[in-house]
């Protein structure tokens, strides 16, 4: 049959169809053409803050698109997780975020999103290396010495975290119940302003990242690290195992997500560019400098560590009796 026996509205329609199909396709291929926005769900000036900007300068530099950080705190971080479940699943809003809005946050209070339906993980990004610090005026010098202080003076230490149910609380309630003592948890909007008042002494303790420069200059003791390994500017402090106090870390762990109808393609291109730039000596020497390292995970393997730290949250939660109030 020649072309010319094919009438004109089939031959339009057969044409359309295959540029709408091929046009998706297309899109995806070229992504991204335009900024792309990452939320993040906390205040400026905290670990979020901390490791977003890195990464948004580095993601920007490998695709020649500006990553613009869009900071919207609030809630312990629900309104931001919000914003972020709720936009166009087109490849150019992504949540940059600790993992507690997911897998601690809807156990504790009702929250406008599912943190597995609404949400495709990317990567991780970043894994917090610190530990428990405290004014030294207090003479505190160890996690033993800080055990027996607080058994000898309950609810007299006040500790300052990120929000109520965030990781840096999920730390601290950890640590009362394995080691048996009454600390008083001070909630912040931030780790920024949970940072201020540390130093002013209105709490005594905290657990984040942007305490170090503070342990560096003297005027904050580290007692621990909360990690696997110890770090690597402070080789004479045990991790908070070798402490003493063996399955009592929560890790806090950063993770870049995605609204759960982006294109597979968008998310695979995207945790293919964060492997290859955090293996890059200059990103693991800037992740070093804000005392975090970088796992090189695939979305799948995102995704189970997710489903394990909630399980493992909700019976925190349960045995400690931790409420948001």
């Amino acid at each position: 049959m020649s072309c010319h026996a094919v009438p004109l509205g089939r031959l339009f329609g057969l044409l359309l169809m295959t540029l709408c199909a091929a046009t998706p396709a297309l899109g995806q291929g070229n992504w991204p053409t335009r900024p792309v926005k990452l939320i993040l769900p906390y205040a400026p000036g905290g670990a979020t803050d901390f490791i977003g900007r890195p990464w948004a300068d580095k993601l920007q530099q490998a695709f020649g698109q500006p990553f613009v950080i869009d900071n919207r705190g609030g809630a312990s971080g629900a309104i931001g997780t919000e914003a972020a479940a709720r936009s166009a699943p087109d490849g150019y809003t992504f949540l940059l975020t600790p993992g507690a809005t997911l897998t601690v946050l809807p156990l504790l209070r009702k929250v406008n999103y599912d943190p597995v339906k609404d949400f495709a993980p990317v990567a991780d990004v970043g894994d917090l290396v610190c530990g428990f610090v405290i004014l030294p005026s207090l003479g505190i010098n160890s996690i033993k010495e800080l055990v027996e202080y607080a058994k000898k003076n309950p609810g007299k230490l006040a500790y300052g975290s990120a929000g109520l149910g965030t990781y840096s609380h999920m730390r601290i309630e950890m640590l009362k119940l394995k080691a048996g003592i009454d600390i008083l948890h001070v909630p912040y909007r931030g780790s920024a302003d949970a940072l201020n008042d540390l130093l002013s002494n209105q709490v005594q303790l905290m657990n984040e990242i942007n305490v170090i420069p503070h342990v560096k200059a003297g005027k904050l003791k580290l007692l621990d690290i909360n990690y696997a390994t110890r770090h690597p500017d402070f080789p004479d402090v045990p991790t908070l195992t070798e402490a003493g106090y063996p399955d009592t870390d929560v890790a806090i762990q950063f993770t870049l997500q995605a609204p759960a109808a982006v294109p597979k393609e968008i998310i695979n291109t995207l945790n293919k560019k964060i492997l290859e730039i955090a293996a890059t000596p200059d990103m693991i020497q800037r992740m070093r400098e804000i005392n975090v390292v970088v796992p090189l995970q695939t979305p799948e393997q995102v995704a189970a560590i997710q489903a394990k730290e909630t399980a493992a949250n909700r019976k925190l939660i349960e045995v400690a009796k931790i409420s948001m109030d």
